[in-house]
Parts: C-alpha cells; sequence; structure tokens
C-alpha cells in the first residue's frame, strides 16, 4: 500500500470526525468529574493502605474512557476494531478494598457518558453517587468489633478475665483459644460501650493474666 492509497482512503476524512471544541469540552468534564470521583474516594477511604496512585488511575481512566468513546462513536468500523484491541486487556493488579471496584466501575461509565454527549447525566449522576458514598461510607459506628489477645496462667485467672470483660463490654464472645502447660491464651471478639478503652489496662493489672490487647477488626484485618 503506498500514500496515495492511503490518501484516497477515509484515513484523512476521519480527521475532522470530531470538533476540537468537542474534544476540548469532553475532556475537560472528564478531568473535572475524574477529579470529584477523586476527592470522593479519597475522602471515603477506610482501607489498610491508601494508594494515591490509584486515585490519579481514577481521573485518568475517566479521560482516556472518554476519548476512546468519542472515536467509536464517530466511526462504525473503528468501534469493531476498538472491540477486538481491548479484548486483549488484561488487568493483573489485585483488588484489595471492594469499594475500589465501585470507584473503577464510577469512572468508565462516566467517561462513556460524557463522550455520549449526556453531560447532565453524567454531571448529576456523579454528584449523587458521591452524596451517597459519603453519607453510607463515612458513618461510623460505635458498635465496632474489637479483639481482645488475653494471655493468662491458669483457668481461674481465665474465667476472673471473662467474667470483667463481660461486665465492661456489650458483647464478648471467645474466637479462638490456645491451651499450653501453664499457658492460655484467648482471642475474643467485644462490642465496646463507649470509646473508653481503660478496662484493659486494669485488666492487664488483674492476677494470673500476663498481657492484654486490645484491636480493632473489621472482618478483614487486624490494626
Amino acid at each position: 500500500m503506498t500514500f496515495n492509497d492511503i490518501f484516497k482512503s477515509s484515513f484523512l476524512e476521519n480527521i475532522a470526525s470530531v470538533s476540537i471544541f468537542d474534544m476540548a469540552l469532553a475532556l475537560l468534564l472528564a478531568f473535572g468529574l475524574g477529579v470529584f470521583i477523586f476527592l470522593i474516594y479519597k475522602k471515603t477511604y477506610n482501607g489498610v493502605m491508601y494508594s494515591s496512585s490509584f486515585g490519579v488511575t481514577l481521573i485518568a481512566l475517566t479521560m482516556i474512557t472518554t476519548v476512546v468513546i468519542l472515536a467509536v462513536a464517530s466511526n462504525v468500523v473503528l468501534s469493531l476494531g476498538m472491540v477486538g484491541a481491548l479484548s486483549i486487556v488484561r488487568f493483573r493488579t489485585a483488588i484489595k478494598e471492594p469499594l475500589d471496584i465501585a470507584f473503577l466501575f464510577w469512572s468508565i461509565a462516566v467517561g462513556i457518558v460524557l463522550a455520549a454527549g449526556m453531560i447532565p447525566l453524567a454531571v448529576i449522576g456523579s454528584v449523587i453517587i458521591g452524596l451517597i458514598l459519603l453519607v453510607f461510607v463515612n458513618r461510623k459506628s460505635h458498635n465496632d468489633p474489637y479483639i481482645v489477645v488475653l494471655q493468662c496462667d491458669g483457668h481461674e485467672s481465665e474465667q476472673a478475665a471473662k467474667a470483667y470483660l463481660e461486665k465492661q463490654t456489650e458483647r464478648c464472645v471467645v474466637k479462638s483459644k490456645t491451651a499450653q502447660k501453664g499457658h492460655i491464651e484467648l482471642d475474643l471478639e467485644v462490642r465496646l460501650k463507649d470509646d473508653n478503652t481503660d478496662f484493659i489496662n486494669e485488666l492487664a493489672e488483674m492476677a494470673g493474666v500476663a498481657s492484654a490487647v486490645l484491636v480493632s477488626f473489621n472482618g478483614e484485618y487486624m490494626g
């Protein structure tokens, strides 16, 4: 194929398929909504370790999706080729937080809706989704579970420590127990009555109790 064959084809016709104004407006809105999604993600994140690169990825993903959909919407033949090209893409980074999947899908959806010209839907929908996430994700409960790791030297000290915990907390359930000669270790799930954790200090001072550790627990990790 020569350059003349390329020029005779519809290659140059695709240059003006999307106007400069449409591209600039779509990318500007995509950037703005991407930043909004990034700020909501940063505000609602409550995982183990915050990743700033993932937040930047949300902005980039919104803009990239907008560019792709603009190209696809302007050329039917290109859309078919794009499907084949994107089918080889594989994401190998593990998603550690379930909520991160929602943010990724949110970024992609905003890019698609913007490129389709549904600007009010993209803007209003993002605002509503952001407000809902702020309300529900940041809502804290005073009944968050905690784990008490207790080490005792015998059965009597174990029973006394457990009875003390049951009086100081709303709920106390044994999750695991390890018994060795002269040493007992208990893992108990407790629900605090308030934010006061001074009972751990008193528990550690009880006779027969070697140590008492209180850690937060959300069902996936302790820290």
